[in-house]
């Protein structure tokens, strides 16, 4: 059948007496039609049958003859039948309609009870560059579905210079209900903190958990009397876990014995119960170190809070410390360890006793090469600790493992030419650039360059070293490429004032 065929067929159809019939026939208009049958599709915008109202705007769009939808797209996106406003807005985008008559339909639309509708006109009001309706807008922040309140959300960072659209966000800022508001606070800048803080403290006893949670996290930075006072009240009367783990993550003056109560009280809760923990560690009293001992033993609670008091026992430094922590290197929870790890940590950096360094070198060293999930947290907890290094020496030769012997060659200074021991670590370091894990050659590159910028140099005859460097400047790892590259330019500007005795 030839196109004038086809168009002649479609435009009988399109008075036939079913309603599906002239729909399809205005549809094979859209495709095939041009601007002498603009006539048909409007007149077709006010058949009885929705279905042919749809087709009639799908096809107006089709069309491309922005004309033809000015007047009756927007009469179509107020029609009863949802698919027909759907269809309209959709046309009125595609043919790029504009005035004040489609951004009042678009803007309209906003508060459709159709969520595909909703989505359409803002995408349509996107499109333009205009908010619409403020108010409607702000409030589709609240909209249950993702995919409306995160395109208003768009929308209104797009119009954020628009005086109406910013009155509108600092109203519902102060004002607003549930989702809205808390959407609104999630997005408001920083430094806006200050200017709102009467609001954001009031937030903190809104009956919406999201709402308490943004104002939260707004206040969170503010280190102001009046913000730890109402901070405390709302954490001594709060009962949502997700707000309470809020609260006790910033409490701003984490030595405030107010806190003690509430920390105790979530201390056995899975969400609140780990920030609990923190702080009745940063509390450092008899009282908290005793609820943080017995929740550490405690095998019923969640190991996050179990992890969490032993990290805030390392914090508090307290002479049993170590001891409680140490044979818990051993807890077959991954969690539990790491927060051992983390405790003993704390405790190597604010310094250890006399009696307590070789018992604790002794077991890192140990964990260090027996705990692959956590070796380099066990590194971490490692830095530092001298009476560490002849374990951590003999690893690095002959740990049969390539993250252990990495770990352990990063403990190793290399910034000491005069020292003998580190002139031993040369030699590892230099056996490093050839092991097949790139983890070691990359640490043997990071204590090389520890060497040379301390003044050391390569000693005599190490001309295959620098041969070798030379080939990890094209090793697949681009730290170690990165590395290599910048070890051979300290090298080429020469060592400091410090000579390198031979090794």
């Amino acid at each position: 059948m030839g196109a004038d065929h086809q168009i002649a067929f479609f435009l009988r159809e399109s008075t036939a007496t079913a309603p599906e019939r002239r729909a399809a026939a205005l549809k094979g208009l859209g495709r095939r039609g041009g601007a002498e049958h603009v006539p048909v599709l409007v007149e077709a915008a006010a058949d009885p049958a929705p279905e042919v109202r749809a087709a009639a705007a799908r096809s107006l769009g089709r069309l491309g003859i922005p004309r033809a939808g000015r007047e009756v797209l927007p009469r179509l996106m107020r029609d009863a039948d949802p698919d027909v406003r759907r269809r309209a807005c959709v046309a009125a985008t595609r043919l790029a309609l504009d005035g004040p008559a489609v951004v009042e339909a678009f803007a309209r639309l906003l508060s459709d009870p159709d969520r595909h509708v909703r989505i359409l006109a803002l995408e349509g009001l996107a499109a333009l560059g205009v908010p619409g309706d403020v108010t409607a807008l702000t409030a589709l922040l609240g909209d249950p579905d993702s995919a409306v309140w995160g395109r208003a959300g768009t929308l209104l960072h797009a119009c954020k210079d628009d005086p109406d659209v910013r009155a509108e966000v600092i109203r519902t800022a102060r004002e607003g209900r549930g989702a809205a508001r808390a959407r609104v606070l999630e997005r408001l800048p920083r430094q806006c903190a200050e200017r709102l803080l009467d609001a954001l403290l009031d937030g903190l006893g809104d009956p919406s958990p999201e709402v308490r949670i943004e104002a939260a996290w707004r206040l969170c930075h503010l280190e102001l009397r009046q913000v730890q006072d109402t901070w405390a009240a709302a954490l001594r009367g709060e009962r949502d876990p997700r707000v309470a783990a809020v609260l006790l993550r910033f409490p701003g003056d984490r030595a405030d014995e107010r806190l003690s109560g509430p920390a105790v009280r979530w201390l056995r809760d899975p969400v609140a119960g780990p920030h609990a923990a923190q702080v009745l560690g940063a509390l450092d009293t008899g009282p908290a170190a005793t609820h943080l001992r017995t929740a550490l033993t405690d095998a019923t609670l969640p190991a996050a809070t179990r992890a969490a008091c032993a990290t805030g026992i390392g914090a508090g430094g307290r002479w049993d410390a170590v001891w409680l922590l140490l044979p818990l290197l051993d807890d077959p929870d991954d969690d539990v360890r790491a927060g051992v790890l983390g405790g003993l940590e704390l405790l190597v950096e604010n310094g250890l006793r006399p009696w307590e360094r070789h018992p604790v070198a002794w077991a890192l060293s140990a964990h260090l090469e027996t705990d692959a999930r956590h070796t380099w947290r066990t590194r971490d907890a490692l830095w530092g600790l001298a009476q560490a290094l002849p374990a951590v020496r003999r690893l690095a030769d002959t740990a049969p493992s390539g993250e252990v012997r990495a770990a352990a060659l990063s403990l190793l200074d290399g910034d000491d030419p005069a020292d003998a021991d580190t002139r031993h670590d040369l030699r590892r370091f230099l056996r490093g650039l050839d092991d097949p894990h790139e983890p070691v050659r990359y640490e043997a590159v990071s204590g090389l360059r520890r060497w040379v910028d301390a003044g050391g140099a390569l000693p005599a005859g190490a001309d295959a070293a620098r041969e070798r460097l030379r080939a990890l400047t094209a090793d697949a790892s681009p730290r170690l490429r990165e590395a290599a590259t910048g070890l051979l330019a300290a090298l080429h500007r020469g060592p400091g004032t410090a000579s390198s005795p031979p090794v």
